[in-house]
């Protein structure tokens, strides 16, 4: 027997609710195997990010292909990436393993406002990496950021999803989450169908949203290594985020935003 197994590149989260730590917890919960390369050290909590201490570029690329040359992937989901010389390496090694289902999370701020990643890596994130990617999951921010201009509302993102999956060659995944409505809509663009689909819930009141992003592109990373296609794991993923976000809301986990409930199925 064999298990789908998942490589998660990104930055460790100290307070374990983001980066690395909830990325291993999803693709656990997922019933996937989780190996992980970690490419910076975050000093972080539920309140916000206090530091970031990028780890060598012979470090991570030794971590990367220590998993790969062995274990493999059987997909990769991509996260905090802070630097052009951790971009390219990734990218590398992402054509010498020829690695198809890549799911990159762009990473670009945290959920408390901080810059996650130098201004000169954005040129490279978008040239090197994100055409290696089988999809994109940008928030509104970091979306606003691929592309260049603001985004107003709700009615906006299928045209932003489809613009910038047209643009990049890859499938979207526009996040609503830093709108108001009381329904969540985020609107996933298939590149490789050309279709744009809708997808709904209810928006969870809680404070326990640390994570989120990481979550939801590690779920759709493990969907993926099991084999699903992108609209059937970009809807199973969004499902178990939902149910971790219900689960989740009414535990106190620090004094800012805690995390959700990433086993919640074993409750």
């Amino acid at each position: 027997m064999e298990y789908n197994k998942v490589l998660t590149i990104a930055g460790s989260d100290s307070g374990g609710g983001a980066g690395i730590q909830a990325d291993i917890k999803t693709i656990s919960a997922c019933g996937c195997y989780a190996a992980s390369a970690i490419t910076a050290i975050t000093a972080q909590n539920t309140i916000g990010v206090k530091s970031v201490y990028g780890l060598p570029i012979e470090a991570v690329e030794g971590q990367i292909d220590a998993v790969l040359s062995d274990i493999g992937a059987d997909s990769i989901k991509i996260g905090m990436l802070h630097s052009t010389e951790v971009i390219e390496c990734i990218a590398r090694l992402l054509k010498r393993y020829n690695i198809k289902n890549v799911v990159l999370d762009t990473v670009m701020v945290s959920t408390s406002g901080h810059r996650l990643i130098e201004e000169s890596a954005i040129a490279s994130l978008i040239n090197d990496l994100i055409p290696l990617a089988r999809i994109i999951t940008p928030n509104i921010p970091e979306a606003e950021i691929l592309w260049g201009e603001k985004i107003e509302g709700q009615a906006q993102l299928p045209l932003v999803a489809e613009s910038l999956g047209k643009r990049y060659k890859v499938s979207v995944l526009m996040k609503a989450g830093h709108l108001s409505d009381n329904t969540l809509t985020d609107i996933l663009y298939n590149h490789e169908s050309g279709e744009i689909i809708s997808l709904s819930s209810p928006r969870t009141e809680t404070k326990n949203t640390h994570g989120t992003g990481c979550t939801l592109s590690s779920a759709i990373a493990a969907m993926l290594a099991k084999g699903q296609e992108i609209n059937e794991a970009v809807r199973n993923a969004k499902e178990y985020l939902s149910k971790a976000l219900v689960a989740g809301a009414d535990y106190e986990i620090g004094h800012g935003h805690g995390p959700v409930h990433h086993f919640w199925n074993l409750r």
